[in-house]
């Protein structure tokens, strides 16, 4: 028996063009030609294309299955190194779809992370930023912290009044507000003191903390809120000097 180029592919159910691509590549062997000039295929090839096409519907690439050499035996290793790829690739999937799911459920935007994007707080596009960019310098217990202040906010009208501070606001205002946020951030350091040690384990460390951060928030916050911010800054540390038990406890 003989088949030609066409009636082998309809046999093996490919094409034209894939039978001829794995004589390309070599994974097919080419066959003696009939004295009209057409190949002239047999069984053999027939088992070896429907072996390829079996091998690749599961999964496998043109490359290792060329690795696999032309022997029929039962490829058991390479089988069992799919699986085990096969079935991280569930579980990825299966964590997409849950994430997907929370992420639709809540309309939180994409850019964040599961455990901040299906909080139930409300945020700004300049807070929803600041917090995108917690999220990559931050190490497990952070975000922990995090996700716990995000999921039980502390409401406090001097977190409200710096949101809505205005680019112009006077030095006056500014330093009012910090010194009214100092008092706030107590308040969410003795609710959430998971917030004292933020960048204790870090991937980078807290330096690299600081200043990714510090330059994050200078081109996210306009002029008077990076000024309250600085400002904020500048009382904690007076607060430790002068051995202030909240700013030691707590910063």
């Amino acid at each position: 028996m003989a088949w030609s180029t066409r009636e082998i592919a309809e046999l093996a159910g490919t094409s034209l063009r894939t039978v001829r691509h794995y004589h390309e590549v070599g994974l097919l062997a080419v066959p003696e030609r009939r004295p009209n000039g057409y190949k002239q295929y047999g069984v053999a090839h027939l088992v070896r294309l429907l072996r390829i096409k079996r091998l690749v519907g599961l999964g496998f690439s043109l490359s290792q299955i060329a690795g696999m050499g032309d022997a029929t035996d039962h490829p058991e290793e390479a089988l069992r190194a799919l699986d085990a790829e096969l079935a991280a690739t569930i579980e990825r999937l299966q964590r997409a779809r849950v994430e997907l799911g929370l992420i639709l459920r809540k309309s939180a935007p994409a850019d964040l992370p599961p455990e901040l994007a299906t909080a139930d707080t409300p945020l700004s596009d300049a807070d929803r930023m600041a917090v995108t960019v917690m999220s990559r310098v931050l190490g497990p217990k952070g975000m922990a912290a995090y996700a716990d202040l995000m999921k039980n906010p502390v409401v406090d009208p001097a977190g409200e009044d710096f949101e809505r501070l205005p680019a112009d606001a006077d030095e006056q205002t500014c330093a009012d507000l910090a010194e009214r946020m100092l008092t706030f951030l107590y308040s969410l350091y003795r609710q959430h003191p998971g917030l004292t040690t933020l960048e204790a384990d870090a991937p980078r460390g807290e330096r690299f903390v600081k200043r990714t951060v510090g330059t994050a928030f200078r081109e996210i916050y306009n002029e008077a809120q990076v000024d309250v911010l600085r400002r904020l800054g500048a009382l904690l540390a007076e607060a430790r000097q002068r051995g202030d038990q909240g700013a030691a406890t707590y910063t």
